[in-house]
C-alpha cells in the first residue's frame, strides 16, 4: 500500500457515522469530511469535529478527494455513484449497491469507462459466524453438504425510518437479505444455483417486506434456507449445516461453531429413547462411541482489511475483494426472490457463476 487515500462520506446516518469512526482509526484511508442533505446531520458532524462539505458538487470538484463512500438511502446510490465516477473519483457504495441489475450494469459500465474502482461495502464477509461456516464447508468434514440454514431473527420490526418505505428501497431483502445471500454465495462456491423460491412477510409493514423465507436450490440436491424475521421473539440458530457425515451449528452470532461428525453410522445396539407415547430407536441420541465432536473457535477478522484492499486496488496492487461480477450475481438472486414472491412459486435462476472462491484475508 503506497499512501493513504482521501475520502469523503456522503450520508451521515447510521452507517455513515460507522464509517467515520473506522476512517478515523484507519491506516489506509483519511477522512476529509462528510456531506448530508439534512442540516441537522451536518451540525452534528461539525460538533464532532468533522469537516462538512457544502454540497455533493463541491466534493466532486475537490482535487484532494480520491474517493467517495455513499451511505445514503438506497435510491440515491446510483445517481451519486454515476456523478462521482464522472468526476474521476473512486467509489465505495453501501449495500444494496443498486435496486436493480439494470441500474448496477449501468454503474459498472460507468466505472469501466472512467477507469475507476467501484465496489460495494459487503462488511458481513468479515462476520465470525460466516467465516466459521465457510471453514466447515471447505473442510469436507461433513461429507457432502446437503442443507444450509442462515438466518437473523429479531423482534423489533423494521427501523422507523426510510427502511420501511418502498420509495427509498426499503425492506429486509435489501437490508439484511443482501448480506446473507452474499455470505451463502461465498460459502457455496462449487455448485450452480438452479432455482429460487421466496415468500415475503408483511407482519408489521405492508409496504415492504419485514421478513422473508428464501430457499435456494443448488445442483446435486443442496438446499439453502436464507431467512430474516423482525417479529421473532424466540430466534432459531444463526447457522445450521448438515451433511452426509455430520452437522454444524452456530446458535448465536457470538458463539463458537459446534461440529459433530459420525464415526459409526450403522450402530448395532441402540438403546431406545423412552417417550411418553412409546419407544423410538430412530430418534435415540448418539454417544461418543459413534460421533466425534469439536468446536471451531471464533476467528479474529479485521474489517479494516476492506479499506486496505480498496486502497491497494486503487494502486493496482490487488484485485478488489468485492467484484462487479459478485455484485451482479447477488442482485440477480434478490431480483429472483422478489419475482418468486410475486408469482407465489419457484423461479428458475439462469445465471451461471462467473467467479470462484471469495478472497478472504488471513483472519486466524
Amino acid at each position: 500500500m503506497k499512501d493513504k487515500k482521501n475520502g469523503v462520506i456522503i450520508g451521515y446516518g447510521h452507517m455513515g457515522s460507522w464509517h467515520v469512526n473506522h476512517y478515523q482509526k484507519s491506516d489506509a484511508v483519511n477522512l476529509l469530511g462528510i456531506y448530508d442533505i439534512n442540516p441537522e446531520k451536518c451540525r452534528q458532524a461539525e460538533e464532532n469535529g468533522i469537516a462538512v462539505f457544502p454540497s455533493a458538487e463541491a466534493i466532486f470538484a475537490d482535487p484532494r478527494v480520491n474517493f467517495v463512500l455513499i451511505a445514503t438511502p438506497n435510491e440515491f446510490h446510483k445517481p451519486y455513484t454515476l456523478s462521482a465516477l464522472a468526476a474521476g473519483k473512486h467509489v465505495v457504495c453501501e449495500k444494496p449497491v443498486a435496486l436493480s441489475s439494470a441500474d448496477l450494469s449501468e454503474m459498472i459500465a460507468a466505472a469501466k469507462a472512467a477507469g475507476r474502482i467501484f465496489t460495494v461495502h459487503q462488511n458481513r464477509r468479515w462476520d465470525c459466524d460466516y467465516l466459521m461456516m465457510k471453514e466447515v464447508y471447505e473442510s469436507g468434514d461433513l461429507g457432502e453438504v446437503t442443507s444450509i440454514e442462515s438466518r437473523y431473527h429479531g423482534s423489533r420490526g423494521i427501523p422507523g425510518d426510510w427502511r420501511g418505505e418502498r420509495a427509498h428501497g426499503g425492506g429486509m431483502i435489501y437490508d439484511w437479505g443482501v448480506h446473507l445471500i452474499d455470505q451463502i454465495v461465498g460459502i457455496v462456491h462449487d455448485r450452480e444455483l438452479e432455482r429460487v423460491f421466496c415468500h415475503c412477510h408483511h407482519i408489521t409493514n405492508f409496504e415492504v417486506d419485514d421478513g422473508f423465507k428464501l430457499d435456494l436450490y443448488y445442483e446435486q440436491g443442496l438446499v439453502v434456507r436464507v431467512e430474516v424475521g423482525t417479529s421473532n421473539f424466540i430466534p432459531l440458530p444463526r447457522f445450521y449445516m448438515t451433511g452426509t457425515n455430520g452437522g454444524a451449528v452456530v446458535d448465536h452470532w457470538m458463539d463458537n461453531c459446534r461440529v459433530v461428525c459420525c464415526k459409526n453410522w450403522n450402530e448395532k445396539d441402540v438403546t431406545p429413547l423412552v417417550t411418553p407415547g412409546g419407544l423410538t430407536r430412530t430418534m435415540a441420541p448418539r454417544d461418543e462411541k459413534t460421533v466425534a465432536e469439536h468446536e471451531i473457535t471464533r476467528p479474529e477478522p479485521n474489517v479494516h482489511d476492506f479499506y486496505r484492499n480498496f486502497v491497494r486496488a486503487i494502486d493496482g496492487e490487488e484485485e478488489q475483494y468485492v467484484t462487479h461480477e459478485q455484485m451482479l450475481y447477488d442482485l440477480r438472486i434478490m431480483e429472483a426472490a422478489f419475482e418468486s414472491d410475486r408469482m407465489g412459486m419457484p423461479v428458475d435462476f439462469p445465471y451461471k457463476r462467473s467467479f470462484g472462491k471469495y478472497a478472504v484475508p488471513n483472519y486466524r
